[in-house]
């Protein structure tokens, strides 16, 4: 059993506060997945600037797979942040050497040998996706959808994903179960919906699912939605069912956010 995590990694820099550290959607819950002990192996490219040095060496302390975890000429992303109160806030992004980042067949190959592959809305990793699932039909696909419900790969994608993530900025009602609906009835296994602090919600073709909402003192948000995700991708690799994924996603979130980081270094 193991995860493939294909996508973005970068740097997060809080200029006003003097803090950064390194993450990305995909870093971020291979990161967690692999604390859950889950081994993972990270499929990306980062630069060959101090930071990407420091992307590197942070993931190598994390035992991670970085056989094809690429450097290229160039810097390393960028994203710069702020906060407003407890709340994350984004600012400039400098794409850095992920501009032009490209997966490989040899990458896709590798990918096609995991139990599970992950990746995220910017990642640019969607066109794998296919190859992959043409390379081993049996080799499950979760993607982070964050909160652009209406982006483009929201159906591009869709006949490659098992499970579907996405975040929504207000809370159950008939919009977001019939969206949830929709994926499962078109092709996904679980469609899964986080609503914050007000929680969570799954639908797996049969109903839906209420996550538990566990209360943290809250540092900073960054990394919620991709620990949760780890920790439901757990709950599914150890064969939990729908409700114990969710709590166990809702569990770690709650354990992230109450530090500054996405995940502790």
């Amino acid at each position: 059993m193991k995860v493939a995590a294909i996508g973005d990694n970068c740097i997060d820099v809080y200029e006003k506060i003097g803090k950064k550290y390194p993450t990305g959607n995909i870093v971020d819950t291979g990161v967690n997945l692999q604390r859950l002990g889950i081994p993972v192996s990270i499929i990306s490219t980062t630069g060959s600037d101090e930071n990407g040095s420091w992307m590197r060496e942070a993931l190598m302390k994390e035992n991670l797979d970085l056989s094809h975890f690429k450097t290229a000429k160039g810097i390393t992303a960028i994203t710069y942040m702020d906060m407003n109160g407890l709340d994350r806030v984004h600012e400039e992004y400098i794409e850095g050497v992920l501009e032009t980042i490209v997966f490989d067949d040899e990458d896709i190959r590798f990918a096609a040998n995991h139990t599970l592959v992950h990746s995220a809305l910017w990642g640019k990793a969607e066109k794998t996706l296919p190859k992959i699932k043409e390379l081993n039909g049996k080799v499950q696909i979760s993607f982070d959808y964050a909160d652009r419900l209406t982006h483009e790969l929201v159906e591009s994608t869709l006949p490659y994903v098992d499970y579907g993530f996405y975040s929504y900025h207000k809370e159950r009602d008939s919009f977001i179960e019939d969206f949830l609906k929709d994926k499962v009835e078109r092709g996904m296994k679980v469609a899964v919906v986080t609503f914050g602090e007000k929680g969570s919600l799954a639908y797996d073709g049969n109903r839906f699912y209420d996550g538990t909402i566990y209360k943290a003192e809250v540092v900073n948000t960054v990394g919620a939605g991709d620990s949760f995700i780890a920790g439901f991708l757990y709950g599914i690799l150890m064969e939990q069912d729908i409700e114990g994924c969710l709590n166990t996603g809702a569990k770690l979130a709650s354990k992230i956010i109450s530090v500054f980081e996405p995940w502790v270094m």
